[in-house]
């Protein structure tokens, strides 16, 4: 029959991978991730400060980016650290997607300062480039030569974090994210010891984000806590974590996007980007984040706002093997009870999450991408799923171009005249 051996060669894959991702699920949930102190609220920032001077630190590396400093947010941590007697020094010069030469340049000042201890302050640039210097200098190995899981031998150096956006969740998380600019592609070094020792969660240094920055990384949290409850390696923990995220989420983004000023919404926005962090940690992500990582990488969009504009197609997908799953996050956000029909709520959380995208202006599609890019995008995608995250059912190359089309601004069918794409 005509088709008959992909279909077969897809039933075999799928039941191969899936099997493979169980018994990983399990070795992964017996590896001992630590939890980090969490300081939470209102001028936190200083109580963490105060707490560093005490721990003995020769230099103390803060990594952030030039607009941090710009915008007078290091003032009061690094005036707390004074007050105390702690001596730092300050790395400022992380980009969008915490590229390697930069990240090069971070290890080589950590060093040449004589750094033993790490702060990451500032989104999720900083927070993934602050871990993979600290790894780094530990063990004196080159950024690309961490790329994987467990590459280094020695634990990074003592390792602490201050977010500024309420999204990544990496001050709670076991990995980052760098970028390689040449390949335009992006690279994930994991180990369960990039865990931050302490990070502070606080919303005072979230007051002044711009609503767009804002909605990208709440739309990122949500994604986080989504994704973990309807893959393969959640546990009840991870659930607890999970649901809890995306309640907290989605009572309390449209707030923060509108007053920016509310104390009570960014710390609660803040927490909920912490929750999902301890929820993927260890139940992973899944398509999202894949087809998310191949758009960032070669357009550069930013990594939260391609988790927005995909989750819900890529929802719509996987439903069928998830209503349940779908229902049950329906009742933590808070669009319908637990006795209606588990299709009925599947199909309103998805509505949902769409009418929260459009209530915080997250756009529907993606002006840079190309449609004679697809292919390549979406083969790289399912790679990257297949073979590292636990998802709920697996997607075909052609699948992913379908939900990747999705998103295709119109008019960009066609490589626009002139234009020159990034090498995949």
């Amino acid at each position: 029959m005509i088709g008959m051996p992909g279909f077969v060669g897809g039933v075999v894959r799928s039941v191969g991978l899936s099997t493979a991702m169980k018994a990983a699920g399990v070795v992964t949930g017996m590896l001992p991730i630590p939890t980090p102190v969490l300081l939470v609220g209102p001028k936190s920032s200083l109580r963490l400060g105060q707490a560093l001077a005490g721990f003995g630190h020769r230099r103390i590396l803060i990594v952030t980016d030039a607009q941090v400093v710009k915008l007078g947010l290091l003032k009061g941590f690094t005036a707390a650290l004074t007050r105390a007697g702690a001596e730092y020094v300050v790395f400022d010069a992380v980009t969008a997607d915490a590229p390697i030469p930069v990240v090069e340049k971070g290890i080589a000042f950590c060093q040449r300062r004589g750094c033993d201890a790490v702060v990451a302050f500032g989104g999720g640039s900083p927070m993934d480039a602050a871990k993979v210097i600290a790894y780094a200098a530990a063990n004196r190995k080159a950024p690309r030569k961490l790329v994987g899981y467990f590459k280094g031998l020695r634990a990074p150096l003592p390792l602490y974090a201050i977010p500024t956006t309420a999204g990544t969740g990496s001050e709670v998380t076991v990995a980052a994210v760098i970028s390689d600019p040449d390949a335009g592609q992006k690279l994930v070094i994991a180990d369960t010891r990039l865990v931050p020792a302490m990070a502070a969660l606080d919303p005072t240094l979230m007051t002044g984000l711009p609503p767009a920055v804002t909605a990208a990384t709440g739309m990122d949290a949500l994604t986080h806590a989504v994704e973990a409850f309807i893959g393969q390696w959640a546990t009840d923990h991870t659930d607890r974590m999970a649901l809890a995220a995306v309640g907290l989420v989605c009572e309390n983004l449209r707030v923060a996007c509108r007053d920016g000023r509310n104390l009570e919404a960014r710390e609660r926005m803040s927490l909920a980007a912490a929750y999902a962090g301890f929820a993927f940690t260890r139940a992973n992500v899944g398509y999202v984040h894949a087809i998310a990582h191949q758009l960032g990488g070669r357009y550069h969009v930013p990594h939260g706002l391609a988790n927005a504009i995909l989750l819900p197609h890529v929802l719509r997908f996987l439903a069928p093997a998830v209503t349940k799953r779908l229902a049950r996050l329906a009742v933590a956000a808070g669009v319908g009870t637990s006795v209606e029909r588990p299709s009925v709520l599947a199909k309103r959380f998805i509505e949902s999450i769409e009418k929260l995208s459009r209530d915080v202006k997250i756009p529907r599609t993606l002006d840079a991408l190309q449609e004679a890019d697809i292919p390549a995008l979406a083969r790289a995608a399912c790679w990257e799923a297949d073979t590292n995250y636990p998802v709920p059912k697996y997607m075909s190359p052609e699948d992913c171009e379908g939900v990747i089309r999705h998103v295709l601004e119109k008019g960009s069918r066609k490589p626009k005249p002139g234009a020159r794409r990034r090498a995949t």
